[in-house]
């Protein structure tokens, strides 16, 4: 995750570059309201558990970007996004797989930038409440049945993290590229058997692909 962190670090830097370098005035100084959504490719990261599987949702929702200077503009969103991943596990309790489906009400609060006319770079932090949270299990053996012993009160409530991406804008409609990085681990700890653990023990990390509609 190093290589990520430094990423995030770029484009916020690109940012800062792109108020004085830009060449395309953000929606002409004026205040925009739209619509988006696309897909996600989300995961969870962690030392400890095996996360090689991508699961693949979605995002929806709407947002507004109020300039703050002639280049620069900040962006907050309010989303409906589904993260999680699929985990394979093996351990006292239980060895095989769960597929965890976690949906957020997402507020990433984002400054964005135009590098050119259409290009456009945006950084920031997302802060993100769980509403819900779906999970199946396939098990092999153990004692621990996902699908049976997990519910909403086993995942915290709360997550937050750092987004950044690239967009592409026209007139009406623009397409972007976006990368969330959680720094909250999704699980709370548990106890079994006089034994502590968290299960999910990873954070959320999520690249999403989206549209915009300007509105």
């Amino acid at each position: 995750m190093k290589n990520t962190i430094k990423t995030v670090a770029a484009i916020a830097l690109l940012i800062g570059l792109g108020s004085t370098k830009a060449h395309a005035q953000i929606n002409n100084g004026k205040a925009q309201f739209g619509v988006k959504g696309g897909v996600n490719f989300s995961n969870m990261y962690s030392d400890n558990v095996d996360d090689n599987n991508v699961l693949t949702s979605f995002n929806a929702g709407i947002y507004a970007l109020i300039p703050i200077t002639e280049f620069a503009a900040f962006q907050p969103e309010v989303l409906y996004s589904r993260k999680g991943s699929e985990l394979t596990y093996d351990n006292a309790f239980a060895t095989g797989s769960a597929k965890f489906k976690l949906n957020y009400i997402e507020v990433p609060l984002l400054v964005k930038a135009n590098l050119t006319k259409n290009i456009s770079v945006h950084a920031g932090p997302y802060l993100a409440y769980l509403i819900d949270a779906q999970v199946t299990n396939q098990s092999s053996g153990g004692s621990l049945n996902f699908q049976e012993n997990y519910n909403n009160d086993d995942f915290k409530k709360f997550d937050a993290g750092l987004s950044a991406g690239l967009g592409l804008d026209f007139e009406t409609i623009g397409f972007g590229a976006r990368y969330n990085y959680g720094l909250t681990t999704v699980g709370k700890e548990r106890s079994v058997g006089g034994a502590t653990y968290t299960i999910p023990d990873g954070k959320n990390s999520n690249i999403s692909v989206y549209m915009t509609l300007k509105l």
